[in-house]
Formats: C-alpha cells, structure tokens, sequence
C-alpha cells in the first residue's frame, strides 16, 4: 500500500510528508533549469510541480541537484572508518560512494570486506561494495591474504554487493590469465571497474573485450578520449596524491560528457575537510570552464547510469530524495543543506548525525613483524649507476631515471648534495622477513625518515629516508602503535599518526585525524620533503607494482613497463 500512497501524493490527492518550495532544480536528464516544488514521501521524490506538504520549507528560489555520487573510492584512504568518513563527506555533499575495500581486504581478506559491510550500516551514506578483484594486485608482492574467485563467490549475493572492482593486474586480462579470468566471469553480468594507465590500441581492445567498463587512471586527454570512443566510462580523479582534473577536464565536450564520471580514489581526511570531496571536483570543473550542469550530470546521474543505481542521481518522482540546497549561485556550488532519503542530515558544512563505531577484532593488531634490529637496510651496490624512482608531481606514475651515486664499502652512500633517497619495503603480515630496497629521487627530506603502514595495494610497511637508524626507528614506533604513520629525525619520533584498524584506518575523530595530519605535513615541509607533493600517500604509491614506470614491492625492484624484476644496477 505504500506505492498506492505514493501515487496519491504523486497527483495531488493527498499532501506530503514533506515539500521543498519554491526550487530551482537542476534537471540532469534534459540540461534545465526548472523552477517548482519538490514533493517528498516516505524518503521518495513522488512529484515535481506544485504540491502542498503536512511540512513546508521553503527554499527561496536557491538551486536544488541530486546528491552527489563517487564513483570509486577506497574510503581506508580518508584514514578514517566507514562511519567517520560517512560525517565528513555528507556535509559535503556527497550521499552515494561506490567503495573498493581492496585495500582492507589486502590486509585481512573476506574478513575486512565484511568489516566495511558492517561498519557502513545504518550511515546516512549509501555505500555500494566493488568486490576487490585484486587481492593481491599481482604475484610480485607479499600481502595479508589471496582472494580468488571462489572466495569473492562466498561474498558476490551480500546485500550492497555491486561488481567487481577496479582490475588492477591489466597485464594478465590482456595475455589470458585464468585466475584473473575466473573473476571476470564470475562478475560477467555485473559491473566491472578497470585500471589501465596508458593502456591504448590493441591492448584496449583486448582490456574491453574481457568486459572491463570504466578506467580511473587517465592522465592524458587523448587517453581519456580513445577510452570513452571504446564505450568505456572514464572517471576523474582528483584526490590528495593524484590530480588530474585539470589536464583531463580539457577533454570534456557535449559529445562525450554523458561518459564522465567524477571519482577521488585515494583522499585524505585532511584534503576533504579543506578542499572538499566530490563538491570540488564539480567546482573545479565549473572553473575550468564545463557548464555547471554538465558537471552536475558528471556527479550525478552519469555515476548512477554507469553502476545500474535505480532511484539515484537526480531529482524526479521515484527516486531518492537524495537533495542538495545550494546558494541562488549554481555555479559557486555552496552547499547549504544536504538532505538523504528526505531528511535533513547535514547543514553549512556540518554533519547532523550521531554515529557508532564498529569494533571488531578480525581487523585490528595486523603488524607482525619481529626482529626489527636485525633486519639490513643495507643496499649492496658494485655500480655507481643505477635505477632510481623517480617521482612526477601530482600524480602516482613514476620516472624509470639512471643516476650515478656515491658507493661505499660496496654499498649505497646517501649524498646530500643529490636528492637521492633509500625506499624499503618491509613484508609485516607473515613474518617473513622479506625487504625490497630501491631508491627514490624528487622527495626531498633530509636528516630523518618517514614510514607508514600504508603501502599499496599489499600494505607492507614502506620507509624513506637518508639513513637506516631513522628508518629502523621508524618502522619499530609503527610496530608499537600496531599500525599508522611516523616521522622521526636524529633517533627520535618527531609525530605519529596511530591507525589501529588494519594499518590503515582509526576511529579517532575527524578533528584529531585533521590536525596530527596538519602537524605532520608541516614537519615533513620543515625537513625538505617536496610541498608539491602529498608526503604520505604519495610514498604510498610507491608499491603499487601496477602503475607505471619503476615500484618498489617487498620482492624487490619492479619494472611495470617490462611487468618484471630488474636489478637496480644498470
């Protein structure tokens, strides 16, 4: 009877639980403007036009849109659990995210992808679940667990289960592997996420045919237009580490815009509570000159038309009263009430909403590693030349360089004069002692050492710095606080940073995840790591042994382009 009801209120028969007056709507199916009210019923649109509500507000003429839509992120990235990046992102706007756990689930397998089921209920935050697709991202690394098809089967029917998420390993999909392939069929009629950095021509072709629909790693236009002419959906990114809005935006026209999606990715909590989340890639596009309502469309209903969410993305009878009210500025996108399922849960940037924390021990005290004093940092070396990452600002792609260092006592010989720094991943899951040693040019600290626990995809402890005291000194606060990030100088720890879930994530508030960030950054500015790029997750990245040029795993160096082990001698 709750239909009939609707439908009552729909023609006007019956007034409605609720009724926003006097809206300028934002209509993302045709482009317009649409001055009229907005009746709500039982958290559903039923009517647009003139209603009358047993509650009334009237909105005064300010612009109305659908709440907005992240179309890939990996929430642990915020640093803060399910419910606490749920209070940060929906005063911002955003009222729907399509999540890849793969970064809990690298850590602690089907049992981290249940902890964000879990910890994701009963959120004012539509929380739709990728099934990580890889688990690990490749063969090459050592992580928490190995999911493979028949594990994500156990998982694939769970309530807010979507497809399958973002196929990392492009190399085994375009030469055959089977493993990789008994998860695209398991997830053949379901959506399936791509991750294809500079993957073009014939190899696209191969990528798509295997059934991968969207790709989130563009950082060319002519990529980003190659892909959409493939039917491929293609997200852009703007998250803490990886930015590129700005060049990608430029690719956007009339014709392919239905095909965009906005997505953050990887995005502190710290970058959303200054920057914003989905709102700023929608301002920034605006300010680069795409029509507001084109990049409405982006957040919006060209995220839901993508996944197949019925009843999401815009404001029209049957869907979701999921209902930004913004300023009598459309293209300021100040957002001054967010409303889900047609409450009232935030207002002026604050959330309206209490949560509870999930606790479960299946994702906590995940640092095993022991023995740290007698783990070598030593970087044996017969040549003074040699394979160094270099990084690009702005983004998670790296520069496969040849560098002359200084060697002594046959080994690696920090210089000051170059900005040459030693990376090592440290295995922590299993205890098996493995470490990958490589160097790193363009991060720019001296006299210390970072490290942190998070270390895509696998999440060893990776660590940089300018001299193995530091480092070890490093890694042993990380196995105290059983995971986070550090940041230590002459012996001591200068900050820490705690993340008790999983290595990954803390249910600390959002204030206190703000300002150690805030702190940690400045110290890291203060001992000469580059401001140009994300201290933290851009050394994160650094073991990602699927984005191009030149990673670091607890294997060993990894050359992407050649998807092989190199020496780091040349």
């Amino acid at each position: 009877m709750s239909k009939v009801n609707k439908v009552k209120v729909a023609r006007g028969d019956k007034k409605a639980e609720l009724v926003l007056k006097d809206c300028n709507i934002v209509n993302v199916f045709n482009c317009n403007i649409e001055r009229a009210d907005i009746a709500i019923e039982q958290g559903v649109i039923v009517g647009v036009g003139e209603y009358e509500g047993i509650k009334e507000i009237d909105v005064d003429g300010r612009y109305v849109c659908p709440g907005f839509i992240d179309g890939h992120v990996h929430i642990e990235s915020s640093l803060l659990t399910p419910p606490g990046f749920a209070q940060l992102v929906v005063a911002k706007g955003t009222t729907t995210v399509i999540e890849d756990p793969h970064e809990i689930a690298n850590v602690c397998g089907l049992d981290g992808i249940d902890y964000m089921l879990k910890a994701s209920e009963k959120l004012p935050l539509d929380v739709l679940v990728m099934l990580p697709s890889c688990v690990p991202s490749t063969n090459f690394e050592n992580s928490g667990a190995v999911l493979l098809a028949e594990d994500l089967g156990l998982m694939k029917d769970k309530k807010n289960i979507l497809g399958l998420g973002e196929v990392m390993n492009y190399p085994d999909v375009i030469s055959g592997n089977k493993y990789v392939y008994d998860k695209l069929e398991l997830m053949r009629n379901r959506i399936i996420d791509g991750h294809a950095p500079n993957v073009l021509g014939k190899r696209l072709n191969a990528y798509v045919t295997a059934g991968v629909m969207t790709d989130h790693e563009c950082t060319k236009v002519e990529e980003l237009e190659e892909k959409v002419s493939k039917g491929m959906y293609v997200h852009i990114r703007e998250g803490s580490a990886t930015r590129n809005l700005e060049e990608l935006i430029r690719g956007v026209t009339p014709q392919n815009s239905r095909r965009i999606l906005f997505c953050t990715d990887d995005k502190q909590a710290y970058d959303i509570e200054n920057e914003g989340h989905i709102n700023y890639n929608v301002k920034l596009a605006i300010k680069k000159g795409i029509n507001p309502v084109t990049a409405i469309q982006m957040a919006t209903i060209n995220t839901a038309e993508c996944y197949g969410l019925k009843g999401k993305g815009a404001i029209a009878p049957g869907y979701d009263a999921d209902i930004l009210i913004l300023s009598h500025e459309l293209k300021d996108i100040a957002i001054n009430e967010v409303y889900k399922k047609g409450k009232l849960v935030a207002k002026n940037d604050k959330p309206l909403f209490d949560i509870e924390i999930c606790s479960d021990p299946r994702v906590l005290d995940t640092v095993k590693i022991d023995a740290i004093d007698k783990i070598s940092l030593e970087m044996p070396l017969k040549s003074s030349i040699v394979k160094v990452i270099q990084l690009i600002e702005h983004n998670i792609i790296t520069k496969n360089v040849t560098r002359k260092v200084d060697v002594e006592n046959d080994c690696f010989k920090y210089n000051s004069k170059l900005d040459i720094l030693k990376l090592a991943v440290i295995e922590r899951h299993k205890g098996t002692g493995n470490v990958g040693l490589g160097l790193v040019e363009g991060y720019g600290l001296k006299g210390g050492a970072v490290a942190l626990t998070i270390a895509h995809d696998s999440h060893n402890i990776i660590s940089i710095g300018d001299n193995d005291n530091d480092m070890k000194v490093a890694v042993k606060e990380l196995k105290r606080v059983k995971g986070g990030i550090t940041i230590c100088a002459e012996g001591k720890v200068l900050k820490t940073l705690p993340l008790e879930v999983g290595g990954l994530m803390t249910n600390s508030s959002i204030k206190e995840v703000g300002d150690r960030i805030k702190e940690m950054n400045k110290i890291a500015i203060t001992k000469g790591v580059n401001p140009s790029i994300d201290p933290f997750l851009t050394l994160a990245f650094l073991a990602l042994p699927v984005i191009p040029e030149l990673k670091l795993t607890d294997c060993g160096l990894f050359d992407v382009d050649k998807f092989s082990f190199v020496d780091i001698e040349e």
